[in-house]
């Protein structure tokens, strides 16, 4: 095969010779890596190019006057043959469109092609590329997405249902120290409690920092915008860190210029969680010397507000190179840290992801032997309007109440017996939701407290037949129902609500919390 003789490029303006198109044309029909094909109108090949023998196995040769169509799959003919009808009334300024199919390889397997393919006159030209890899990739892909996402579920599963089962036993453990904890103790079984419940709070942080992992990771985590006060956020953490580190013989500095006040919009949860895990690590690190907190608010005109807080300790530090794995799951500073002081190293990186949800920023700077400062600076509009919580002291109800338990667990049965002791004319306890019901049929109430797990009838279950009942004697007032669980993810609130409770408490259960809700729930 030839080209016609190459010309010098004119310099005169006269036009260069004519090369020859048809060695062109077999030439290109000879080097093209796509599969190319000239077909009839009637299916059958015309011509097709060699790279046919390469990627098909087939002789060009032995193509030319074969039905293009009885190389196709079965299972793509209904879909090819659409294509055809589309290739063969297309317009001619119509976009051209693709097709993917199987064609048979000369040895009996399928070749996945990519198609694309024109009119004109009475033939279709055509141009294919072998897409078997391609696509064998993406389904693979799209497989291991499936997988992971089914592995993410199965996770966000096995720690939710983990979290019942811890929870559960520890609700007793918290509960019935707290109740202890209110008895007559000499100031060795009182110290002996003390350190019962904190062993406690340190469990159910950790049970909490699982599920607060496992959300963040799912995409479930939600913030809850709305007004609060600053005080609402840092006073109670605070507090008790305070107590806590001058147990340790630690000194505590809080500097918050009086302008650092008043009322924001944001998650004033994950703003106390943000700093009380700060705070907590300061801390917990430090063995001797201080901590301090330092507040400051950015009120530039045309800028966002910003407030940041500022943790600086005396504790062990960190060196330089750790620096970046301290945001980091799982990850502390080195191991040592983890021997001396415990710890999943989840906590920063918790900070992390609720800084950078927020649109803030947190960063962490270190001397070993010398201490940490940590910083955090989030954006939180000014609101003209807010809620203070107070803090308070476990109310008293303002009457003695009827009320009905369902809850399987023993331990707990007990547990708020014991709370609620001084506080019900009648304490019913059923071990299911079939027995919650059954006892709601024949006798009045001024609460339910509902456990959402249990053998047989479950609390969800048994909320909505209750709220069934209620729809069918309207002439009785609406009993408020306390959903008591050890299911503690947002979704479980979520199902609670939308079963018929009142409120949803998570448990580990204390005095102040049951009885908070009830006087919330019961009316004086």
């Amino acid at each position: 095969m030839t080209f016609a003789p190459a010309a010098a490029p004119a310099k005169t303006g006269q036009p260069l010779p004519a090369r020859d198109m048809t060695a062109d044309l077999t030439t290109f029909f000879d080097v093209s890596l796509d599969l190319l094909v000239i077909r009839d109108l009637d299916g059958s090949i015309v011509r097709v190019s060699a790279s046919w023998a390469a990627t098909l196995g087939y002789d060009p040769d032995d193509l030319v006057g074969l039905a293009i169509l009885t190389l196709v799959h079965p299972d793509d003919l209904p879909d090819t043959l659409g294509s055809v009808v589309e290739v063969e009334t297309r317009r001619p300024d119509a976009p051209v469109k693709g097709h993917i199919n199987r064609y048979r390889h000369r040895d009996g397997h399928y070749v996945t092609l990519e198609w694309r393919a024109q009119r004109f006159g009475d033939r279709i030209y055509a141009v294919a590329r072998d897409v078997t890899a391609k696509i064998a990739a993406e389904q693979a892909l799209v497989e291991a997405k499936a997988a992971a996402e089914a592995a993410n579920r199965a996770k966000s599963d096995f720690l939710a249902n983990m979290s019942h089962e811890i929870r559960t036993p520890l609700n007793g453990v918290i509960g019935i120290v707290d109740a202890l904890s209110r008895t007559p103790l000499s100031p060795d079984q009182a110290e002996m409690v003390g350190l019962i419940a904190t062993s406690g709070v340190t469990l159910e942080r950790l049970v909490s920092d699982m599920l607060d992992v496992s959300r963040i990771e799912a995409g479930r985590l939600e913030l809850e915008l709305r007004p609060f006060e600053l005080d609402e956020a840092v006073a109670a953490t605070l507090e008790t860190l305070r107590i806590r580190a001058e147990a340790k013989g630690l000194a505590f500095h809080i500097e918050r210029p009086p302008h650092v006040n008043g009322a924001f919009i944001g998650d004033s949860v994950r703003i106390g969680q943000i700093l009380g895990n700060l705070v907590s690590n300061a801390v917990k690190f430090t063995a001797e010397g201080s901590v301090s907190v330092r507040f400051a608010l950015s009120e530039d005109d045309g800028a966002p507000t910003l407030l940041s807080f500022e943790i600086e300790d005396t504790g062990v530090g960190f060196a330089a190179d750790h620096a970046a794995q301290l945001f980091q799951r799982f990850s502390q500073a080195d191991s040592s840290i983890t021997r001396r002081f415990g710890g999943t190293g989840l906590g920063l990186s918790i900070c992390r992801s609720l800084t950078e949800m927020m649109g803030g920023r947190i960063e962490g700077a270190s001397t070993p032997g010398v201490g940490s400062r940590f910083r955090v600076e989030l954006p939180l509009p000014r609101s003209e309007v807010a809620t203070r919580n107070e803090v308070s002291i476990a109310p008293s109800l303002s009457r003695r109440l009827r009320v009905l338990l369902a809850e399987d667990h023993p331990i707990n049965q007990r547990l708020v017996q014991l709370i609620l002791a001084d506080h019900v004319t009648d304490l019913v306890i059923v071990d299911d939701g079939a027995q919650a019901v059954a006892a709601f049929e024949t006798r009045s109430f001024d609460v339910v407290l509902m456990d959402m797990q249990m053998p047989g009838m479950d609390g969800l279950s048994a909320t909505r037949a209750l709220r069934t009942i209620e729809a069918a004697r309207p002439t009785i007032a609406r009993t408020p129902i306390l959903m008591l669980s050890a299911n503690a993810m947002a979704e479980h609130r979520d199902d609670a609500r939308a079963a018929g409770a009142d409120l949803h408490l998570a448990k580990p259960v204390t005095a102040r919390d049951l009885l908070t809700a009830l006087a919330m729930l019961v009316p004086a």
